[in-house]
């Protein structure tokens, strides 16, 4: 029969939560990377025009190929003259060049160069209506639910669409996938032919912890910014998008994370491999195996609810030996006010042999006489 243990962490008087955070921005998504948790989004599944904050995934592209070995920070590209006569933000590359991935990279994340974009797209997949199709495939792969990719810039086109809950996605895929080139996005300016630009990202001049990653605006999508800072051992993603300034999408990213930061808590609270139960096991030579957890079980907070974490685990049990450590037996679920329940596997912290048939008929007479395993 199923067995369940809750255990309820309350050492203190309920406080009513903090009120939620409002915005401007039409479409808006915090996450709390480290503990993998929304804390706030705004309107998250709607496919918007991203601008140039889909020049993410055209990163995202390229670091994947570098990580894999299949490109090189000095294999070179040749200039277009598409690629040169691209308008809006450029890097300013020569038709006829052959620039190097590395800087073609800085073009794309520093100076958001639609010029750099289509250099790499076509240096990659040989056009970039192709590249675009690419993209598509590796949105289907990340789970990108509300993506779709015409371009390699975020260049108008009312099949080029993203979500923020997307952007979130991908942005949290660079951070934690691939930090060896993540730090690109951190720099603040870049010289090319002369032409130094700065980096349009305007939390990283603001001294918050932002560290990445890209604005975008068009008339249609307004002003856009996918950002992420990283506070002591604490990350937060945070999307906002359909601000009617840059001065007011400044403010609105400073804002939310700051929130973010203020109002909630990553709170551990197991550590993996740590033992959380000991589960009964029937016909064993152990009468219960523990319970470890498979990751570390950590929780965005709200500050004002830590005292009311329930922490419940469940499985079905006994559980018949032979056990194998490692084995999948349970699970850790973790509720907090106002916020959906997170799960953790629970998994065998040891071995337990089935007993031989005399201690298994032994099991069997206790069982009977006196209800015990």
């Amino acid at each position: 029969m199923p067995r369940l243990l809750v255990a309820c962490l309350l050492f203190g008087l309920f406080v009513p939560p903090a009120a939620a955070f409002e915005t401007a921005a039409e479409e808006a998504i915090l996450i709390d990377l480290t503990a993998g948790t929304v804390l706030f989004e705004k309107d998250a599944d709607t496919q918007i025009p991203p601008a140039s904050m889909s020049k993410i995934m055209t990163a995202y592209m390229v670091f994947k190929r570098l990580k894999a070995g299949d490109l090189s920070m000095e294999d070179t590209f040749l200039v277009s003259e598409k690629a040169w006569r691209k308008g809006g933000s450029k890097m300013f590359v020569e038709v006829g060049d052959r620039v190097a991935v590395e800087d073609l990279l800085r073009g794309v994340i520093v100076q958001s160069g639609n010029d750099a974009s289509i250099v790499l797209a076509e240096g990659i997949a040989g056009s970039e209506a192709a590249f675009a199709e690419l993209m598509n495939r590796e949105a289907e792969e990340l789970g990108l639910t509300n993506s779709s990719f015409a371009n390699a810039t975020g260049w108008p086109d009312p099949n080029h669409r993203m979500s923020v809950r997307d952007l979130a996605k991908v942005a949290s895929v660079l951070v934690q996938d691939y930090p060896e080139y993540y730090g690109l996005y951190s720099e603040t300016e870049f010289t090319w032919h002369e032409i130094r630009q700065s980096n349009r990202n305007p939390l990283l001049y603001r001294n918050i912890d932002a560290d990445g990653l890209k604005t975008g605006h068009t008339e249609e999508a307004g002003y856009c910014l996918t950002a992420s800072a990283l506070r002591g051992d604490r990350r937060l993603v945070m999307v906002v998008a359909g601000l009617e300034s840059a001065r007011q999408r400044a403010e609105e990213s400073e804002r939310l994370l700051e929130w973010g930061f203020r109002e909630f808590s990553a709170e551990r609270l197991f550590e993996i491999g740590e033992v959380v139960e000991e589960a009964e096991v029937w016909l064993g030579e152990d009468a219960t195996v523990p319970l470890v957890v498979a990751e570390d079980a950590v929780m965005a907070v709200r500050r004002d609810a830590r005292d009311d974490v329930v922490v419940t685990v469940s499985y079905d049990g006994p559980i018949p030996a032979p056990v194998a450590a490692g084995d999948r037996l349970a699970t850790l679920t973790v509720q907090v006010p106002d916020m959906p329940a997170r799960e953790f596997p629970l998994l065998a912290g040891g071995d337990v042999e089935k007993l031989g048939p005399i201690g298994r008929l032994m099991a069997g007479v206790r069982h009977l006489i006196f209800g015990k395993l």
